[in-house]
């Protein structure tokens, strides 16, 4: 009682203060100012689980997270803890789903964090695609091979009840759900700007349409998609270049149906958009350049999967690229839960900056009683009190912190743009059978997509149809917003004829251009003269390669033993580049506890190609350690004091029987 008391009269000291995050305005954010996300302390999801959410748990939290160097919260709603024993009988008290209790407590939250200094981001629903128990079966999604089918949404605020998810191509069925949530979210979209959050998308996208799917398909196509669609996923001819059609169309309902009306109405309430649009069936860099913050995610997803959002960033003016960071470290789903090793994080957050992500968000924090760290979430690195994390979580978050400033400033920079194969994801359909997931099973998703090696001591970014198209070609460089390159390197299979017609245009005013293999033209409408008749023109341009050898129109950006994946940002007077350390390089799912163990200094020799200047340079990781330096435009580089050494880990390989745990796992779930 008497902590409460405490807890109480510091809230209200504070609340009367009227503090509100420094640099951030209350009225519309300003989505292209750098003011988003400019306290670069990490933040952390904050689950809510189904109960009735007390005012002090609130507060006691809170103030936990402000003393361990986090910078803000996204809250986040879910299920009640009696679901994960699959108890359906006995109802968990709670506050009713967007009635006005509810609302207090979310509204008390935000009041709270603003008062502390801390940002408040809000989830725009329950559990992770948007959709509950009010969306009705004409706004819910559906299959076109399947009429009756719409998928449910089984463990959400409102568990053991059943709900449905929103029909995610139809702007209609997303407004009556974001007006509803909207109203009940709005007295906490007060104070300091928030943002409305996006979660992966986790809509079954198999055989995905929506009313107006079908005739608009016919009209742009010239033929109905009912014949195909029994085998749409099949890699017999024609049902792969239908698919591409089909994928060509869906992405374009996805983008506007959805993600553009969701950015819209996060305006509309006074918030800026931030999301993840890993998984979405659709072009993913126009996905992730409607937000305002685009948003990656790892490790479920790999460290080099960031490259896609950050280039996506890159070419849409966002100065910000968030991860949620953490998820299933060690595999699916709670491995080594509350024993993970900072060593380990650190590990996977210098990869996730090293690709272009600059600000975390923890993956993360379960709401707790006061004062208690009982509650955990099941896919999630633990952050608490109780978990072994929690000694080093200051300075951890410190070290974060710091890097995480300078990768905020300025642009990222890159003189060679890689065309994304995104019409090759489209054609090819499914994951090969060893990489696929329970919730992945679709080339589409780049999940697997990776940067050319012979570029990497250039940096590239990479680029797609839509910004290709709005470029201007300009002084020598291809220019979209603040970006600028000299090259473009196309490695394709299938290459839409629109996205042909403008490389050849580009190629005929000078840009240099690498055309790894010769493409071919994807769907069923073909135009195999025009496009033949592009292609000889494009190859005779005498700045047309087919290998990057012939092309190279400058010097790498970094020149040496590439041995560590770094990242690049150009301010006023010079640039920043954060080399991450060799540990950090080609992690992928799930890591081995203590994979950070590393008693071995690295030396390399490096010579960095800047404003003509060639500058040389030894890079010297000492073990856990990675690198920020600062190369001036006279070219004298300066190191960056970002020294942080976690606490040595205890390795221990991973066990195989028969197959790894975790895939066991995941069958089992």
């Amino acid at each position: 009682m008497v902590k409460k008391l405490i807890l109480s009269v510091l809230l209200s000291g504070f609340i009367g203060i009227g503090f509100t995050q420094p640099g951030i305005k209350s009225d519309l954010p300003d989505v292209q100012s750098s003011r988003l996300f400019s306290d670069a302390r990490p933040w952390t999801r904050w689950w809510w689980f189904a109960s009735e959410i007390q005012k002090d748990d609130i507060a006691d939290n809170l103030i936990w997270l402000k003393n361990n160097g986090f910078g803000g919260v996204e809250v986040a709603w879910v299920y009640p803890l009696n679901r994960m024993k699959k108890d359906t009988l006995n109802y968990t008290p709670r506050q009713a789903w967007l009635g006005p209790e509810w609302t207090e407590m979310v509204a008390y939250a935000k009041k709270c964090a603003d008062s502390l200094g801390l940002g408040c981001d809000f989830t725009f629903g329950s559990l992770w695609p948007f959709g509950d128990t009010r969306v009705p079966r004409e706004d819910a999604t559906r299959s076109m091979t399947d009429t009756a089918w719409r998928q449910e949404i089984t463990a959400s605020w409102d568990y053991p009840k059943k709900g449905l998810v929103i029909d995610h191509l139809n702007r209609n069925a997303f407004n009556n759900y974001a007006e509803r949530t909207g109203n009940a979210l709005k007295p906490a979209l007060q104070g300091s700007v928030s943002g409305l959050f996006c979660d992966s998308w986790e809509v079954d996208a198999k055989n995905l349409t929506t009313p107006a799917f079908s005739g608009k398909f016919e009209q742009k196509y010239g033929y109905s998609i009912a014949g195909y669609k029994d085998s749409l996923y099949s890699n017999r001819e024609p049902f792969s270049q239908v698919r591409y059609d089909y994928m060509k169309l869906l992405s374009e309902f996805v983008i506007e149906e959805f993600y553009k009306p969701y950015n819209l109405k996060c305006h509309e309430l006074g918030a800026y958009s931030r999301a993840q649009c890993s998984g979405a069936p659709c072009d993913i860099i126009s996905a992730y350049a409607v937000l305002d913050v685009p948003e990656s995610e790892a490790l479920l997803y790999e460290p080099s999967f960031a490259n896609i959002v950050a280039s996506a960033a890159g070419l849409s003016g966002k100065p910000v690229v968030t991860s949620e960071t953490f998820t299933c470290l060690y595999g699916w789903p709670r491995d080594h839960h509350s024993q993970e090793q900072t060593a380990d994080l650190k590990l996977l957050a210098d990869a996730l900056f090293a690709n272009g992500v600059n600000q975390i968000i923890w993956h993360g924090k379960p709401l707790n009683p006061a004062g208690l760290d009982t509650v955990k979430f099941y896919a999630s690195v633990h952050v608490g009190q109780s978990g072994s994390l929690s000694k080093e979580i200051l300075a951890f978050n410190k070290y974060m912190e710091k890097i995480s400033v300078f990768m905020k400033q300025g642009k990222s920079f890159s003189s060679v743009a890689v065309y994304l194969p995104t019409e090759d994801s489209w054609v090819a359909g499914e994951l090969p059978a060893e990489k696929q997931f329970i919730w992945s099973w679709g080339e589409y998703e780049m999940r697997y997509t990776y940067l050319p090696e012979e570029l990497k001591p250039w940096r590239p970014l990479w680029i797609n149809s839509e910004f290709l198209q709005k470029s201007v070609y300009m002084d020598g460089f291809l220019k979209i917003g603040d970006l600028s390159f000299n090259t473009l390197y196309v490695d394709v299979k299938y290459l839409d004829i629109s996205t042909l017609k403008r490389i050849t245009e580009l190629a005929n005013r000078g840009l240099a251009i690498c055309l790894i293999q010769i493409p071919k033209e994807p769907g069923m409408n073909l135009s195999p003269e025009a496009y033949s008749t592009l292609l000889k023109k494009l190859k005779a341009f005498p700045n047309v390669k087919t290998t990057w050898q012939e092309v190279k129109k400058v010097p790498p950006l970094v020149m040496g033993n590439m041995e560590s994946d770094f990242w690049c940002r150009e301010t006023k007077d010079g640039m920043y580049l954060f080399f991450a350390n060799p540990k950090s390089r080609r992690l992928t799912f799930p890591l081995d506890y203590g994979q950070s163990l590393n008693e071995q200094n690295f030396v390399n020799k490096i010579v960095i190609n800047y404003r003509g200047k060639k500058i040389h340079y030894i890079l010297k990781f000492q073990p856990y350690q990675s690198l920020l330096i600062h190369v001036g435009k006279t070219g004298d580089i300066k190191p960056v004091d970002i020294e942080f050494i976690p606490k040595t880990p205890i390795f221990q390989p991973r066990i195989k029987k028969g197959k790894e745990r975790w895939e066991v796992d995941i069958q089992k779930k």
